[in-house]
């Protein structure tokens, strides 16, 4: 009988650890399932609309309040988001004080009207760009309410990202556009106030009826479900579209898994697509004329080619469909979709569509947090740019990151440098947060693959990708997967290079003759400790790596394909800021000795990382 109950117990712990394991990776997120009907009106730019929210709590808390957010209410003279674009150091020059100078028939605003939940009236608050919902009753962990809502609202004149009659002179650029219910996860409610950066939301499916003019064309996230009703290049072949009975058309919108819905529209767009296969259908929705015609028709070739890089290399893209469309203030990312401005040379014009399509992949289908950690994001679709650029558009003769690593530096150098773990909307400069979302972003991708090796991080990318899709994992998730697949302990990196703005600065002090050997002297200069690859070039051209990890990695990368192969490791503590190596050949032998020629470490001072063997030595 006991070793019955024993064995029963061995069982149930062994469910129990099962259990907790896959908890890290099914990490609970709420469920949202909308349903709008809204109605535009495109004489005075305003539209009302009803909202239907299936809201499920599968979360261990029970909840008393709700928020939604109300974004196109920033645009009004004196709000949070017109008060700092004015007041920071350096202004987006996008922003500056337009909002300030609006005009009542300018502004943007959301209003909710009437919030029901399951039937019964909620007291709510309108609290700028934040709704302040008092629930009825208690939504208990585990349960699905509906929440009804009765909106109105007006589309501002584009300044940020969205709005009407953008600089080039599309009517409409619709994200933001409608109450959104805030993000509750393990940090709970995240009900930030729109001061200007970026997004984050829950997962669900977005039902969505439009109904506008029938002169204007439609496009951006969802799938049109009565395509051959509705026309504008979106029938199925040889299907004779009815003629619109009115003035209107009501357009129908279905998107599964997404955490945010963005539509454009313009009487003057162009429409066309490209079916790709094994691939999603893509739509390019533009005004044709002398400054886009010829670029956005071999935009086309590009964005597919990407499509299929990405595919390939990071995780198949998920969707049925990717929507380009023209319009916004330059490119921002919605989910199947992104809004560029198409006045653009070739390079600009696939850059910024390639970029904005990356993002499908980390802000889409991953779903990081651009507010909280707009480094993942911004990081690893910067990093992307330029490997899937390199791939479809243009070789790189040279290191392919070094434009990132450059501007890093430069914010390093600055002085004004602020950790990657401030909320986006908190930084002190607008060069503060781009430079370090975007390029130290990057850099902390790219220099993943030197830490653990390229053939490790190609492998963990992928399996990022499987893991974590359509699940919003954080920074340490990010850490997690590449210990992992790398058996290296890799918290440290993300304590040094995220958490804090300490730098990293490598020396080869001196190069000396040590009777048959040579003993090479290195340095930390920098606050920031990191693996050492350093290559030892021989009179004869040949060369070797001695490599020096970290002792906190508890292990070592493998040698990486293309690389000098590997002479000797030793490891190097952090808390020792010299490190001496015995080489078994004589100094004769040594033409120079170098700290990463990949380039890959994000040295802040290269003018000490080479040692010419040569100069140094005592002329005869």
């Amino acid at each position: 009988m006991l070793k019955r109950l024993n064995l029963t117990a061995g069982i149930f712990l062994l469910v129990l650890v099962w259990h907790t394991t896959e908890a890290q990776v099914e990490r609970w997120q709420q469920k949202v399932k909308y349903e709008m009907d809204v109605t535009m009106d495109v004489e005075t730019n305003q539209y009302r609309g009803t909202q239907k929210l299936a809201y499920t709590n599968n979360s261990p808390d029970t909840l008393t309040r709700a928020f939604y957010h109300l974004y196109y209410n920033a645009f009004q003279p004196n709000s949070m988001m017109d008060v700092r674009s004015r007041t920071i150091a350096d202004p987006d020059r996008r922003v500056g004080n337009r909002i300030f100078n609006l005009g009542p028939d300018e502004i943007g605003y959301v209003k909710v009207n009437v919030l029901t939940m399951d039937g019964q009236p909620t007291s709510f608050v309108h609290e700028e760009t934040i709704l302040e919902v008092d629930l009825p009753k208690p939504i208990l962990p585990g349960q699905t309410v509906t929440f009804d809502m009765e909106f109105e609202a007006q589309v501002p004149l584009q300044i940020r990202r969205a709005g009407r009659d953008n600089a080039e002179g599309i009517r409409y650029s619709m994200a933001q556009w409608y109450p959104k219910m805030a993000a509750y996860d393990i940090r709970g409610w995240h009900a930030n106030p729109y001061i200007g950066r970026e997004f984050y939301g829950n997962f669900g499916d977005f039902d969505v009826k439009i109904t506008i003019d029938k002169t204007y064309t439609l496009g951006g996230t969802g799938y049109l479900q009565n395509a051959n009703e509705i026309g504008h290049g979106y029938e199925d072949a040889g299907v004779t579209v009815p003629a619109p009975q009115g003035s209107t058309l009501t357009w129908h919108f279905f998107a599964p898994d997404v955490h945010d819905f963005m539509w454009a529209a313009d009487p003057n767009y162009t429409h066309e697509k490209v079916q790709m296969e094994d691939g999603p259908m893509v739509h390019f929705l533009y005004v044709k004329n002398d400054k886009t015609a010829e670029n956005w028709s071999r935009l086309k070739g590009y964005t597919v080619d990407a499509i299929k890089f990405m595919s390939d290399n990071f995780g198949k893209y998920p969707y049925d469909q990717f929507s380009v469309v023209q319009g916004g203030d330059g490119g921002m990312e919605y989910p199947m979709s992104t809004l560029i401005t198409g006045h653009r040379n070739m390079r600009s014009l696939a850059g910024v569509t390639i970029h904005e399509l990356i993002h499908m992949w980390y802000y889409g289908v991953l779903g990081f947090n651009e507010s909280s950690e707009p480094w993942l994001d911004e990081g690893f679709t910067t990093w992307g740019t330029n490997v899937v650029m390199d791939a479809v558009f243009e070789k790189d003769p040279n290191f392919i990151q070094d434009g990132n690593y450059r501007s890093y530096f430069r914010l390093a150098e600055s002085g004004f440098e602020e950790p990657l773990t401030t909320h986006a909307d908190h930084y002190d400069r607008n060069f503060a947060y781009g430079a370090g979302t975007y390029s130290k972003g990057a850099v902390f991708v790219e220099q993943l693959a030197y830490i653990m090796g390229k053939e490790n991080f190609d492998k963990a990318m992928l399996r990022l990708w499987n893991d974590w899709q359509f699940k919003h994992p954080n920074g340490n998730d990010v850490i997690r997967i590449m210990e992992k697949v790398s058996d290296l302990e890799l918290d440290w990196y993300l304590d040094y290079f995220v958490a804090s703005t300490k730098t990293i600065d490598y020396g080869v002090k001196n190069v000396e003759a040590a009777g048959d050997n040579t003993k090479i002297t290195l340095e930390r200069v920098g606050q920031m400790p990191m693996p050492i690859d350093l290559v030892v070039t021989y009179q004869d051209g040949s060369q070797e790596t001695i490599y020096l990890p970290l002792v906190i990695m508890r292990g070592s990368k493998p040698e990486e394909e293309g690389k000098p192969a590997r002479l000797m490791t030793e490891k190097w503590p952090w808390t020792n800021y010299t490190k001496e190596v015995t080489l078994a050949r004589p100094i004769s032998d040594i033409q120079s000795v170098e700290i990463d020629p990949s380039l890959r470490l994000a040295d802040i001072n290269r003018a000490n990382n080479k040692f010419e063997v040569s100069v140094a030595l005592p002329q005869k």
